[in-house]
């Protein structure tokens, strides 16, 4: 059967596609909502042939961006590929909630494809910083990525049938240097003196601080596990937005949703008992992590919480809107500054 063609423009999702990959006969469907960021992203409304059988009246497509710049920078990092490739290929066994994949694609041209589970049409939650409920969240969500962590803790797949968690450009995102530098020059004035101190730090040692972040016990990441790749379906906390899942340390995730974005004095409150918790999650499923070195990846790991969120402002609306990679700025800043990061580097860096 030869391989169905990847539609690289909302106007190619169309019935005959659908019914294709959807195996059940599609009349219409109709865009709902679109927008382009990292990858083009668009609700699609079905409506069903008679003898078509299905209770979905939308899917959610994701193909590559709308904007050539965007498309470009894609196609150079991999996210997109490597986004399919996790929904394709691996989805279906982790123990988190992600979205139900219908369809997921990559060809030979590095061009890609997802339709999957439309949550706004599941009912699902988006959760913001203003919930009540944040905090109680947040913990759910340690638990839920300690599952995730321990079932690919050291495990060989990693080096062998996932070895792609380990490609791509998108792993050069931990240098970001010339990003961070871009970032300083524009909000360098008006940020706290630890955000300089830090971005002068990483500009001239990006290298070496990437070079950290490799350390510590391989697992499967989400990698980029901020509030708004977040769901809630039926109060269980699921994620989205899957391109930079990789192999790292499972810190990189627990430091990433605790230090960006989430309100500073939130985490201040909690955090200490979140890697608590994370601990004891890994330890239920036979993972022993020290205390001490957990509390030290933390330190560590929120400098790419950091870098992660300041690369994004840096860059203005390019990746994310504005006001968003501003606000996990700010929040990530404050992290380093509680946690002394920066005194920590100093220490490690050769």
């Amino acid at each position: 059967m030869a391989q169905t063609t990847i539609p690289l423009d909302v106007a190619d999702v169309t019935p005959t596609w659908l019914t294709e990959v959807l195996g059940t006969p599609v009349a219409a469907v109709e865009p709902l909502a679109a927008h382009s960021g990292t990858t083009g992203r668009v609700r699609v409304g079905v409506t069903y042939a008679e003898d078509g059988r299905s209770s979905r009246p939308s899917v959610f497509v994701k193909l590559p961006p709308f904007d050539e710049r965007q498309r470009r920078f894609v196609d150079a990092t991999g996210l997109g590929v490597a986004e399919a490739i996790f929904y394709r290929d691996v989805a279906s066994s982790v123990p988190l909630r992600v979205p139900e994949v219908l369809y997921a694609a990559v060809d030979a041209d590095g061009n890609f494809i997802m339709v999957l589970e439309d949550l706004v049409a599941s009912d699902c939650r988006f959760p913001t910083v203003q919930d009540d409920d944040l905090a109680e969240l947040t913990g759910r969500v340690v638990t839920e990525l300690a599952a995730l962590h321990a079932q690919y803790w050291e495990q060989p797949a990693l080096t062998t049938d996932l070895a792609w968690l380990g490609e791509g450009n998108r792993q050069a995102f931990a240098g970001g240097g010339r990003y961070i530098a871009r970032a300083l020059d524009r909000f360098g004035d008006e940020m706290p003196s630890a955000f300089g101190r830090l971005a002068r730090l990483y500009t001239e040692a990006a290298p070496g601080i990437s070079a950290l972040y490799a350390t510590g016990p391989q697992t499967l990441v989400h990698g980029d596990p901020h509030l708004g790749n977040l769901f809630v379906d039926d109060g269980r906390p699921g994620f989205y937005d899957w391109g930079m899942v990789m192999r790292r340390t499972g810190m990189w995730d627990i430091a990433y949703v605790l230090c960006n974005g989430l309100p500073p004095e939130v985490r201040r409150a909690h955090e200490r008992e979140w890697l608590a918790s994370y601990r004891a999650t890994l330890a239920t499923h036979g993972v022993q992590l020290d205390e001490s070195q957990a509390w030290e990846q933390y330190r560590l790991f929120a400098v790419y919480a950091w870098s992660s969120a300041t690369s994004t402002a840096g860059v203005g609306s390019r990746w994310q809107p504005e006001e968003y990679g501003r606000h996990g700025m700010e929040a990530a800043t404050a992290a380093i500054d509680d946690l002394d990061s920066i005194g920590l580097l100093e220490s490690l860096l050769p």
